[in-house]
């Protein structure tokens, strides 16, 4: 339920730019008629109908992400308020100006505060985001913690220049396959190789526990 709730704005994004690929008359008849008011000129494309279509989409499944969250009286990360706000800023850039580059550039730059907060938060102010998310659920020596919020760090840099070099180096079709497929591949390899990261205290854990048994 978790990785649906995370991968919905995405998985939005992604369907309605292909549908809207595929059908281009139709969505920039579409999108002229419904967006047309904050568009730079009044008219939307065939050729940039795509990209603007999905950016509105991608702003409005984040903010119903947080109004369900609201509704719910759960708490809402300070990086999904982010996220919104980056994308409503961007993607406003992206449909005035008519230009795809804004809201490729809001995904690099929600990588980089991640990063950056995570550095931030531990050099500054002696807390570790990482372990703050997860130390309920495992415990890890002071280094194991260390270790894995810099590899956080370095993941959250490393994705927002990969971004940024499919963005500029390949057709928008394959940077939307990229954000799909290429970054949540990605983002699972690292997860899995954090979990064999993790296996060395996890077995050390086991070992010390049998032993005081």
């Amino acid at each position: 339920m978790k990785l649906f709730f995370d991968l919905f704005p995405v998985a939005l994004f992604y369907a309605t730019f292909q549908y809207a690929r595929a059908n281009a008359e139709l969505a920039a008849a579409k999108a002229t008629a419904w967006f047309g008011f904050i568009v730079s000129g009044g008219v939307v494309g065939p050729k940039e109908a795509p990209t603007i279509l999905a950016t509105v989409v991608v702003v409005l499944a984040i903010a119903a992400q947080i109004a369900w969250l609201l509704a719910r009286r759960k708490p809402v990360s300070a990086i999904l308020w982010v996220s919104l706000a980056a994308a409503a800023v961007f993607g406003e850039a992206t449909v005035w100006f008519h230009d795809p580059a804004f809201i490729k550039w809001k995904f690099s730059l929600v990588y980089w505060l991640m990063g950056i907060s995570f550095w931030v938060s531990a050099q500054f102010f002696g807390k570790n985001l990482i372990k703050a998310l997860m130390a309920e659920s495992l415990a890890l020596p002071d280094t194991g913690w260390r270790s894995l919020n810099l590899a956080w760090i370095a993941f959250f840099l490393f994705m927002g220049a990969l971004n940024l070099l499919v963005a500029y180096n390949f057709s928008e079709n394959v940077w939307f396959n990229f954000k799909m497929f290429g970054s949540m591949g990605l983002m699972l390899l690292f997860v899995l190789g954090q979990g064999l990261y993790l296996s060395r205290y996890l077995k050390q854990e086991a070992t010390d526990n049998q032993g005081q048994a």
